[in-house]
């Protein structure tokens, strides 16, 4: 086997900001458009429900384009439709030139449901698609001849409906076709693409072929971990691609100083490590430059815990947890609350972390949490 090239960690750091485009001020261009380039180079943006802040999705996306506006992914979903939610790791906005990658998984649902959909009623998802199509899409809410019941599950819904619809959706039957804060309006798939025909789904050596890429391009250094998050190992087709492209020259072996991770990159991402503008970002828990714990803690030394669902008393740093990065550094830690009836962001707590401190870095964190401010407060 090839010997793996020696980095360091400041230039694997530089590799991953690249990749993530946290190292331009407006790497995707500006105006509507920008969002549906962004979210077709990172391959996918978490939604979560949680708005103590702005919500992770429009979080995500402002901090690489900086006149983001909700509108915009609003409108890549609706209108464009050039991006559409399905689950990866989580739920998440895919874009929409990658949905033969994801007609496969949809096709095993509706073949083997879930454990978590197993009991829902193939019946009565026909009869809501029967409504859906004569009457047009649906939200939950729309919902009011349902028999409450309890639930089952912290997340669950009292309404049945909410079940069988989204066993619609993971059956690739059902499309969201708009959301409205959380609150998702369900229409046929097939309408809201405007099919027939529906694409050819993918085979597994084009699946694993797309993973593989989207790492490489978002990454620029993966890890089997990295690659099939949250899985720890490459699956055999992945594998598979990986050797097969080592063979061709086009990824090579590379090895992080202090890290005893395989990592492989193109050989071009190696050749030239672009140094990161001096930029400020204060980052979603939920960024793909965070939500890999693991990855994160060892190429910048910042162990993030996601304390929402710590116990107060055993919190380190608060509720909800937000890395700012400095340049090419994870410099400090932001527990940061909007309260939007005053019409103002509140520092709950801050922390430095690393090499952060006031002297160096407070006033640009300072700068951009103005920017952030307004951002939460506006539209």
């Amino acid at each position: 086997m090839k010997k793996p090239v020696e980095i360091s960690q400041a230039a694997a750091r530089r590799i991953w900001l690249h990749a993530q485009r946290l190292n331009t001020r407006t790497p995707f261009g500006d105006g509507p458009e920008a969002t549906r380039r962004a979210v077709e180079h990172l391959g996918y943006v978490q939604i979560d429900t949680i708005n103590v802040i702005e919500r992770c999705h429009h979080h995500i996306l402002f901090s690489r384009i900086p006149d983001y506006r909700r509108s915009d992914l609003i409108a890549a979903q609706s209108a464009d439709k050039s991006v559409f939610e399905y689950w990866t790791h989580a739920l998440s906005y895919v874009p929409t030139r990658d949905l033969p990658f994801y007609l496969p998984a949809m096709k095993q649902h509706l073949a083997e449901p879930s454990q978590w959909y197993a009991n829902a009623d193939p019946a009565e998802l026909a009869k809501v698609m029967r409504r859906i199509r004569k009457e047009g899409p649906i939200s939950i809410r729309e919902v009011d001849d349902d028999e409450l019941q309890e639930k089952d599950h912290l997340w669950a819904s009292r309404k049945p409906t909410k079940k069988v619809l989204q066993l619609g959706f993971y059956n690739g039957q059902l499309a969201i076709s708009q959301r409205q804060g959380m609150l998702k309006s369900y229409e046929l798939m097939d309408r809201h693409f405007g099919w027939p025909p529906r694409p050819r789904p993918a085979t597994g050596r084009q699946i694993a072929e797309h993973l593989l890429d989207r790492a490489l391009r978002s990454q620029g250094l993966i890890s089997a971990s990295s690659v099939m998050y949250p899985k720890l190992r490459f699956s055999p087709e992945v594998l598979a691609s990986v050797e097969g492209r080592m063979r061709r020259k086009l990824l090579v072996p590379v090895r992080v100083e202090g890290d005893e991770t395989a990592y492989w990159a193109e050989p071009a991402t190696l050749e030239a490590l672009p140094e990161p503008l001096p930029l400020t970002h204060i980052l979603s828990p939920f960024d793909p430059l965070i939500i890999q714990r693991r990855r994160t803690e060892r190429l910048f030394g910042y162990d993030h815990v996601f304390e929402a669902y710590v116990p107060r008393e055993k919190r380190k740093f608060g509720y909800f947890t937000l890395p700012v990065l400095v340049g090419n550094d994870i410099v400090a830690a932001l527990d940061l609350k909007t309260d939007r009836a005053a019409g103002k962001l509140l520092i709950q707590a801050w922390h430095w972390i690393g090499i952060g401190n006031a002297g160096q870095h407070k006033a640009a964190i300072e700068e951009e949490l103005g920017r952030f401010e307004r951002f939460q407060l506006g539209e």
